[in-house]
């Protein structure tokens, strides 16, 4: 039986193929440098990273992985631009929020080696849709998280919320920053600049864990991955440094504008 990981590593060996190709290549640095800076402030990085790597004639599952790989750290510099704003989460430890993101971050993982092509490209573009309506209404959703908080946060409803998103994170990027928000804004956390900063703590730890069990399935392609580490974490730094000086309607218009662009193409190529 051939299985999803044994099909990608039966086409891995074209993998240097793309890179041939200068316009692909400028295609993947942009799209990191993007992503980088979006996640660093909000997310939506796998908007760019996925649709370019597909775009280049990746299968789904494996540009899903390599692009979460690529994205690891833009993460960790998002993390160091945010140092001077973070603070501890209510209700969670910082060792139980380290365990569940792990945990969460493989379990996803996990899942992704087992889903085939065909069944990923289908789940897909209602991923995108998805993460997409949650950039569009995290404004009232935060303001109503903001609005209802007691002041108290449930360590139980914590911890699973927090071991939920990881998984989901683990097996697909997309909107990962936005449910980190509305969970830390549940949790009681006010500070928008320490709920970023973070955002892409957790974000690095289970996306490391992630893509350890990527390696080890073999779903990665690395020079494509290695190339867009690169750019990626030069606009994760850039992104974390000029969050405060772009309008936050902007920005979010943007991202709306992208996913939705990229959900119909994934429908349409269907």
């Amino acid at each position: 039986m051939r299985t999803p990981i044994n099909q990608w590593r039966a086409r891995n060996t074209n993998a240097y193929l793309v890179l041939n190709d200068h316009l692909n290549v400028i295609l993947l640095l942009a799209a990191a440098f993007g992503a980088g800076a979006l996640n660093a402030v909000a997310g939506g990085g796998s908007f760019l990273t996925l649709p370019a790597l597909v775009f280049t004639g990746m299968p789904p599952v494996a540009a899903n992985a390599t692009g979460t790989v690529a994205l690891f750290p833009g993460y960790v510099s998002g993390a160091l631009g945010f140092r001077e704003d973070m603070e501890a989460l209510p209700g969670l430890s910082l060792r139980n929020l380290t365990i569940l993101s792990l945990v969460g971050g493989a379990l996803g993982a996990a899942l992704l080696l087992v889903t085939d092509d065909r069944t990923f490209s289908k789940v897909v573009p209602w991923l995108l849709l998805v993460a997409t309506l949650l950039f569009a209404v995290s404004p009232l959703l935060l303001r109503r998280l903001k609005g209802s908080q007691s002041g108290r946060a449930s360590v139980a409803k914590s911890a699973a919320g927090m071991l939920a998103v990881s998984i989901y994170g683990g097996y697909f990027n997309g909107g990962l920053g936005i449910l980190l928000l509305a969970l830390f804004g549940l949790l009681g956390q006010t500070n928008l600049n320490a709920m970023n900063g973070m955002k892409n703590v957790v974000s690095a730890l289970l996306t490391a864990i992630a893509v350890a069990v990527y390696a080890w399935g073999g779903v990665v392609a690395w020079p494509q991955a290695l190339v867009m580490m690169i750019a990626a974490t030069a606009g994760g730094y850039f992104g974390a440094r000029i969050a405060r000086r772009i309008s936050a309607p902007v920005l979010r218009t943007g991202i709306v504008t992208t996913g939705l662009i990229m959900t119909t193409l994934f429908l349409l190529r269907g």
